[in-house]
């Protein structure tokens, strides 16, 4: 089977500045995404896989080229890719496009790799690859256990003052839908479905949970700071995360 793998990142950054070449924890922070990857192809030899960057930015572009050895391909983003209301799935379709002419391949899977959750693991990685093929789903991205319940205790400020989000008669939490969070960190597509234009939500959906502390939404500077001391936290105490961290330094090159 054939994968190709994306890592999507814009220039700049409306909450922290150049978030995308951040160092994070003594690394720039889309190498933890590079790092899960080539530890995805060492442990799964038996697929065929590649790795497209998609930005507009120069810098990241360069950060790729001159720091890592790992081979990756580069898809300089179209300006009208690079909007602040631009879906990210058509830059996701935008890159499998271009790197199926460019390398005359065709591929069984794309896989979008979010470069602001450094910590995942590789079974997270492998889990999301095996549910996709095991089912019929277009889509399987990786949530958490939701925090909050819209069912039970999420209100929203309407006419008559504040109601639950949805309207129920639930008196304990046990009692409504399970919900979960979507954490943005990998999703997992046919590449039929991709080209089909459709948004995740008009295809058949499916999913895998990924540990509820292990992603934040990156958008501010606290947020960053938090994340590396959860990080920090799992890379002392968590083989399986730490690993991650531990081979990046063999995909940096040495000059």
């Amino acid at each position: 089977m054939k994968i190709l793998f994306t890592i999507c990142g814009r220039s700049g950054s409306k909450g922290i500045k150049n978030k995308n070449l951040k160092e994070f924890l003594g690394f720039p922070l889309p190498f933890y995404t590079v790092s899960i990857i080539d530890l995805f192809m060492k442990s799964n030899e038996q697929h065929g896989c590649d790795i497209v960057l998609n930005t507009d930015s120069d810098e990241l572009i360069a950060l790729f080229k001159k720091k890592l050895r790992i081979p990756i391909e580069i898809v300089e983003r179209a300006p009208e890719l690079g909007k602040d209301n631009t879906p990210k799935v058509h830059v996701i379709q935008n890159s499998y496009l271009v790197i199926k002419e460019r390398l005359k391949k065709k591929y069984d899977l794309i896989i979008d790799l979010d470069i602001t959750s450094p910590l995942r693991t590789l079974k997270d990685l492998e889990t999301l690859v095996e549910k996709k093929f095991d089912s019929d789903a277009d889509v399987v991205f990786s949530v958490t256990d939701s925090r909050r319940n819209p069912y039970f205790n999420m209100v929203m400020k309407t006419d008559r003052g504040y109601v639950r989000v949805i309207k129920s008669n639930f008196n304990a939490r046990q009692e409504a839908p399970e919900i979960y969070d979507m954490n943005a960190s990998m999703y997992a597509y046919s590449p039929e479905f991709l080209l089909s234009g459709k948004g995740i939500f008009e295809g058949k959906c499916d999913i895998i949970k990924m540990m509820d502390t292990a992603v934040l939404d990156i958008d501010h500077e606290n947020d960053f700071e938090l994340m590396e001391v959860i990080a920090k936290y799992l890379f002392d105490k968590d083989q399986n995360m730490s690993i991650i961290k531990n081979n990046i330094d063999g995909l940096i090159r040495n000059n």
